[in-house]
């Protein structure tokens, strides 16, 4: 269980290079892309003016932070998921690298969770 603890902005960047926008749809078969999809049903399942909010906040995040906005999606509402990304964006550059690592380790621990079971 330490060794999430230890990742930095290298393992942030792998991951996030493989990380669909929340709000859009995860393309592919693989494993990978139906977990995001399962992930983020939520958003999938959010009224128009809520996905709209949520691409404007992506870009916003992305602009700010030059990364893709990274949250654990299962178990937010689409509500909840905006409202997080809209607090990050006031984050500071170290600060919100910090949590950003700290999703990476939730979703990752669980995955390995799920995948166990």
């Amino acid at each position: 269980m330490r060794w999430p603890r230890q990742w930095q902005q290298p393992e942030l960047e792998a991951a996030l290079s493989a990380h669909p926008r929340i709000g859009e749809r995860a393309n592919g078969a693989d494993k990978e892309a139906a977990l995001s999809r399962g992930e983020q049903s939520a958003m999938q399942q959010a009224d128009s003016a809520l996905q709209q909010a949520m691409q404007q906040g992506n870009q916003a995040y992305e602009t700010r932070f030059g990364r893709v906005f990274l949250i654990r999606a299962k178990g937010r509402s689409g509500e909840q998921m905006l409202a997080e990304l809209q607090r990050r964006l006031q984050n500071s550059d170290p600060a919100e690298q910090q949590e950003a690592l700290d999703q990476l380790r939730e979703i990752t621990l669980l995955r390995l969770k799920e995948t166990i079971q």
